[in-house]
């Protein structure tokens, strides 16, 4: 699949570097080595100091929180590079719209980064965990003699990152670059999501069906409020709502039928919609996914019980159940149709949809 090229590029020395391979572009005089010999050192629990300059790739959506990211972006930058310019090429690639950071992840990758680090909120880290996967693989197994492992990283910008707040870090970007100067890395679970067309999508976080992923379709016209969106799409997401019949498959066994369900949230992580701790035992790490079904749910019953489903004490409520999982597939029985579908945000469409785990995917700066 050729690649599409990177661009928009910002100098951070002054200078810009055109590649004869890319057109990224790596800041302060170091430009991406075009040979990526296979001794090329890696970033490891050691930290950042080798003999060799490792390449960082920064993906940033500059119009991100009504252009907020960019903003802050362009202010942390100074501190960036006094931290980490010493001992890594620092590339600073902004997309220019949606799905770019797929592809400048992939090239990345190509290119022999040492790591990829989303800069902004979901939605970025989403398209960047998708760049690492390309014709249902990751992208190094279609490199031969690959040198090492591509990193993913992450700096919560703009409104923030509910991903981030499975692992208590805070939306604090000089706090996330001292991770990144540690290098200290650990193998996360990804979740894959197919459908009738056999394409598979990819999320690190929460995929959710019907109300809830409604609701979220709604709030992403409403991202220039902040984290007010999610309750401008829950409104909207509750007009015309009605819990339906859903045909569920856990893990390759027998066809469960579960009725007026509200709706389904898989977690590979705890939090969504703002800080929600919808799937409060899922764990990255753990190789499963959690599966959190509410059923029987009416408008005032998510008013009244809101309280619970942000502290993760749900799961004692009455019409609320809980399992773990590897593989789920859901299917709507109830001919009502347009169930809707996300992940981390992104609307998929409509079931059918079958969502697995991929135990340890991705190394990640922790």
């Amino acid at each position: 699949m050729e690649m599409v090229a990177w661009y928009n590029q910002i100098t951070l020395g002054g200078v810009q570097t055109a590649m004869a391979k890319s057109s990224v572009v790596l800041r302060a005089g170091h430009p991406l080595a075009p040979d990526l010999s296979p001794d090329r050192s890696m970033l490891s629990s050691s930290g950042l100091s080798s003999n060799r300059r490792r390449d960082l790739v920064f993906i940033v959506n500059p119009r991100g929180a009504n252009g907020r990211t960019g903003k802050d972006w362009k202010k942390l930058l100074p501190y960036l590079r006094s931290r980490l310019g010493g001992d890594c090429n620092i590339c600073e690639s902004l997309t220019s719209g949606p799905l770019h950071a797929i592809d400048i992840t992939r090239e990345a990758i190509r290119e022999g980064a040492e790591a990829v680090i989303a800069v902004g909120g979901d939605g970025t880290l989403h398209e960047v965990v998708n760049g690492f996967f390309w014709d249902g693989k990751p992208v190094s197994d279609h490199i031969k003699e690959a040198a090492h492992s591509t990193a993913l990283g992450l700096i919560p910008l703009g409104t923030g990152s509910d991903f981030a707040r499975t692992f208590g870090w805070k939306n604090d970007p000089h706090e996330a670059i001292e991770r990144i100067a540690r290098g200290l890395r650990s193998r996360i679970d990804v979740g894959v999501i197919s459908g009738e067309s056999g394409e598979l999508h990819y999320f690190i976080n929460v995929a959710d069906v019907h109300l809830s992923a409604k609701a979220g379709y709604y709030a992403s016209r409403y991202k220039r409020f902040g984290n007010l969106c999610y309750v401008i799409g829950a409104l909207q997401g509750f007009m015309g709502h009605r819990n339906v019949d859903l045909r569920v498959k856990v893990n390759k066994g027998e066809w469960e039928i579960y009725s007026q369900v509200s709706a389904i949230c898989i977690g590979n992580a705890k939090y969504f919609g703002g800080g929600m701790k919808i799937t409060p035992n899922a764990d990255p790490h753990s190789g499963n996914l959690e599966v959190v079904i509410l059923q029987d749910f009416k408008w005032y019953d998510f008013i009244l019980k809101l309280h619970k489903l942000y502290k993760g004490t749900h799961l004692s409520v009455k019409n609320v159940s809980s399992r773990n999982v590897h593989s789920i597939e859901v299917e709507d029985i109830s001919g009502s149709g347009g169930v809707y579908v996300q992940s981390d945000g992104e609307h998929l469409g409509f079931l059918p949809r079958k969502f697995c785990i991929l135990p340890a995917a991705i190394e990640m700066i922790s």
